[in-house]
């Protein structure tokens, strides 16, 4: 279970400094700026897309969000990054601004699996404390 949740966080904290904090502190600068509209977005876009990232951050790196709550955060990081992807490559041809976006995915399913890991790992401990509990 610790090698478990070892994982888990280091995956998650990656997301969450890279997708949340990143973007909380960047987004003002003129090129982010630059970057939102070279992908022909207008600029609320960029803001409305930080916010969202920012508040996704956040869902994801709290431990008591569960359930639904949680799902939607990995879903619209999962859109987040596969819209960027496909933008890139729209924009600018597949290369390193393509792969980025694909790498955090892959970091953000690791997150998940690992977030269901340890979802199962508690839930089958809770049944066996149950268990223990009601046959003593």
């Amino acid at each position: 279970m610790k090698k478990t949740k070892i994982l888990y966080w280091t995956f998650t904290g990656l997301i969450v400094l890279l997708d949340g904090v990143m973007p909380a502190l960047t987004s003002h600068t003129e090129l982010a700026k630059q970057g939102i509209s070279h992908l022909g977005y207008p600029d609320y876009f960029r803001v409305l897309l930080t916010v969202f990232k920012v508040t996704g951050a956040l869902l994801l790196a709290l431990p008591f969000v569960k359930g639904r709550i949680k799902e939607w955060a990995y879903a619209g990081f999962t859109f987040n990054f596969i819209s960027a992807a496909i933008s890139h490559t729209v924009v600018d041809g597949f290369g390193g601004q393509t792969l980025f976006p694909v790498i955090m995915l892959g970091l953000l399913a690791a997150s998940y699996h690992y977030y269901h890991k340890l979802s199962r790992m508690a839930t089958g401990q809770a049944t066996r404390e149950k268990l223990l509990y009601s046959v003593g």
